[in-house]
């Protein structure tokens, strides 16, 4: 297995002290980026080691934080959190850009090329640096198909993946419509995948939240979750490709 490094990042953001999970691959190289937002429930050991599966590959992940270093494991606690960030772009921005100037800093970033990819309330995040225009070569939600403000999607550009259960509440058949809409209007290269019979945080593994208090709708669907990963994968593989 190729040998990484890891380090914990704190930085500002949101009025908070975010704290983050930066993984390097071996070598000195510069290598491309991918920032990777965490579920609504906030960072946790799920998203590192996806940091740390990517930095394995040879890229320079960081596995961002959009609560402050809490992780909410009472659901109303996390609705009464996210949902103001959801309805505010420009918080979730600032997230997404004190995020990415962490792997700006770091000398092994190839600042040309970075990817963001996040899952939930940190697709959000990711969808909104997009539409903001931040210069990405690639945009990756599972279970975030949030739409954004009126004409701001025809700032994105680079290609938009997202991948959704079938049977997520939380993103029904009309939240994909729209989403699909509002990519489709603005001209951007988008695609929209629907994991058949899969629920809302479809991806997560539960037997590693023993305590967590699950809103309805919210299962792992295993077959489902190493698909997403794949389809992840393979977007950053014709995206952000590696030298070696």
């Amino acid at each position: 297995m190729t040998t990484i490094t890891r380090r914990t990042v704190e930085y500002p953001a949101d009025g908070l002290t975010m704290v983050g999970h930066l993984a390097l691959p071996s070598g000195h190289d510069r290598r491309p980026a991918v920032l990777l937002g965490p579920e609504g429930t906030g960072i946790s050991e799920v998203q590192r080691r996806r940091a740390d599966a990517l930095a394995e590959r040879g890229y320079v992940a960081f596995a961002f934080d959009i609560h402050g270093g809490r992780w909410f494991r009472d659901p109303e606690e996390m609705l009464a959190r996210c949902l103001p960030l959801l309805a505010d772009p420009d918080r979730l921005r600032e997230i997404g850009t004190a995020a990415r100037d962490v792997v700006l800093a770091e000398d092994r970033t190839d600042p040309e090329r970075i990817a963001a990819i996040g899952y939930g309330t940190g697709g959000a995040v990711a969808l909104e640096l997009g539409r903001a225009g931040v210069p990405l070569q690639a945009i990756g939600t599972i279970n975030g198909l949030i739409t954004g403000r009126p004409g701001e999607a025809a700032h994105i550009r680079c290609p938009v993946w997202a991948g959704v259960g079938s049977e997520d509440p939380i993103q029904p058949a009309a939240q994909r419509d729209a989403f699909a809409a509002e990519m489709q209007d603005a001209g951007v290269d988008w695609r929209l995948t629907i994991y058949g019979g899969a629920e809302h945080a479809f991806h997560h593994p539960l037997d590693e939240l023993p305590d967590q208090v699950l809103l309805p709708g919210v299962g792992y669907h295993e077959k489902h979750a190493a698909r997403a990963w794949r389809d992840v994968l393979g977007l950053l593989s014709e995206c952000l490709p590696l030298s070696n």
